[in-house]
């Protein structure tokens, strides 16, 4: 158990790795005589800190250790990028057989404008809207709208009034259809916007009224919903709707069990639909919450490259919990409220269940009797990362070492998942067990918690021991997803483990 993050940094200053034993330094001209000077030194970061992390380092020929052999060729090569995406896009892996980023075998790899604000963001503080949407195409005529799926508590969309259900037609005025969806949707980018608000009936729609938001910072408690059934074919059900594994909520999450332990549920239905990961640590946690009959066995394995093997490690089921603040000081700690009346698990999903979401699910299936997927395939990441800075002296690893001229920063796939059996391979997503598309909704979204919500439904009819069943009109049928996305929705499927490095520097 992690007791003091304090110490790390400090202990990073003075620790020179063995995969880096060459200088991370280049100089500017390092052959008198020549004309060769590195034009951007944030460049030399990101080759650096990528050869000596990156999981797939071994397959990228342009991460070979010998590319920066000749310092004249190393600097011309790193002098061809203009902009620091391009250059770390282009040293990511992907198949040789395969063109266009769609198709690469890293997916998730990115560059970090504000490591800062990246930093919030993984704790739920951004600014944005605060609402989860999907985009719908519901006739072959091509109209479109946008299904409200999720509003946070206090943002600007709850105080617009916004509310899950809803459906919207246009944004600024501009009406949604498949010649305007992709205009429409970069006034979403904006600090200001209008959404026009519809209801409808029998495939019409019938205009309702606008409602304007401006972004502010949003600081969203994943646990956004608990609840519990008291009769469900003779048995008390838990619900949780878990948004996403932020640190600094742990304590949050683990007094929704405390409920669930003083109720004596013996079902728990998950949900997991909006949940595209974060902290591997928080994943312990819950895992641990869940399953209490683990003891303190082995939860998942995490792996390196073989330059960073000394930071393998295995991951247990824990009965402490540390607690953290927003800025992830360590503040406290208290017992895990750990479950010992579940013996299999219901989980919701979607498309966006990911990487953290997914390591609970290929976790927890060689211990309980059965973990029952319900909705669609899920995202298939079996990967996550940690974030590089520019302090070459550490490894990249400090920020209290980073180069203060910028707040750069990588976020580049370093680590691979395995669960106790060694089992990673659910890269194309686990498939449901009952499979519920919920796009199909769109015109008839319940809130979270009813009893006749569309996927809930199946769980807790499925706990009654009643067959599944989804009865759709002939227009939502009709219905088909639009992939677009919200600018803040830049992190929703990462997986970072961050606390692994913290926990190898600890005394």
């Amino acid at each position: 158990m992690i007791k003091d993050f304090s110490k790390w940094a400090f202990l990073l200053a003075f620790l020179v790795f063995v995969s880096c034993s060459d200088s991370n330094d280049i100089p500017d001209n390092p052959n008198p005589g020549t004309q060769t000077t590195l034009k951007d030194p944030v460049n030399n970061f990101i080759w650096k800190g990528m050869n000596s992390w990156y999981n797939w380092q071994l397959d990228v020929p342009n991460l070979a250790d010998s590319k920066d052999d000749i310092q004249e060729d190393y600097i011309n090569f790193l002098n061809g990028y203009t902009d620091y995406r391009n250059l770390m896009y282009s040293l990511s892996y992907r198949h040789i057989s395969l063109v266009g980023a769609a198709n690469a075998v890293d997916r998730f790899s990115w560059f970090v404008d504000d490591y800062e604000v990246q930093a919030n963001a993984f704790q739920g503080i951004s600014t944005r809207f605060g609402f989860t949407q999907r985009t719908i195409q519901i006739n072959e005529a091509g109209d479109i709208v946008i299904a409200i799926l999720l509003v946070e508590n206090d943002s600007p969309a709850a105080r617009a009034g916004m509310k899950r259900g809803d459906i919207v037609n246009a944004i600024n005025g501009i009406i949604l259809n498949t010649g305007t969806v992709d205009a429409a949707f970069a006034g979403l980018s904006n600090e200001t916007v209008t959404l026009s608000f519809v209801s409808e009936n029998d495939g019409v729609l019938t205009q309702l009224d606008d409602k304007t938001m401006t972004r502010a910072v949003v600081t969203a408690n994943p646990v956004h919903v608990q609840k519990i059934f008291n009769d469900i074919g003779g048995k008390k059900v838990g619900y949780l709707l878990y948004n996403s594994f932020d640190d600094s909520w742990n304590d949050e999450l683990n007094e929704a069990f405390a409920i669930f332990k003083a109720e004596g549920i013996n079902e728990l239905v998950l949900d997991f639909r909006f949940n595209g990961g974060g902290s591997g640590l928080a994943t312990n946690y819950l895992a641990s919450m869940i399953y209490g009959q683990g003891g303190t066995g082995l939860f998942y394995e995490t792996k390196f490259n073989a330059k960073h093997s000394q930071y393998n490690s295995g991951e247990f089921f824990q009965n402490d919990l540390i607690i953290q603040n927003s800025n992830l000081d360590v503040i406290g700690e208290e017992p895990v409220n750990r479950l010992n009346t579940l013996d299999r698990l219901y989980v919701l999903t979607s498309g966006s269940t990911a990487s953290a979401s997914e390591l609970i699910i290929n976790g927890l299936k060689p211990y309980m009797s059965t973990v029952k997927l319900i909705g669609t395939t899920t995202y298939g990441k079996n990967v996550g990362s940690i974030t590089l800075y520019d302090s070459p002296d550490t490894d990249f690893l400090s920020k209290d070492e980073a180069n203060t001229a910028h707040k750069y920063a990588m976020q580049p796939i370093c680590i691979q998942v395995f669960n106790k059996n060694g089992e990673s391979d659910y890269t194309q997503g686990f498939q449901p067990d009952i499979e519920v598309d919920d796009t199909y909704n769109w015109n008839a979204i319940l809130p979270f918690g009813d009893r006749n919500e569309a996927l809930l439904k199946v769980a807790l009819d499925d706990i009654s021991g009643i067959a599944a069943k989804q009865t759709l009109s002939k227009y939502q049928l009709q219905a088909r997803e639009i992939k677009m996305t919200l600018p803040e929705d830049r992190y929703d499927s990462e997986m970072y483990f961050d606390h692994l490095i913290k926990k190898q520097l600890k005394p």
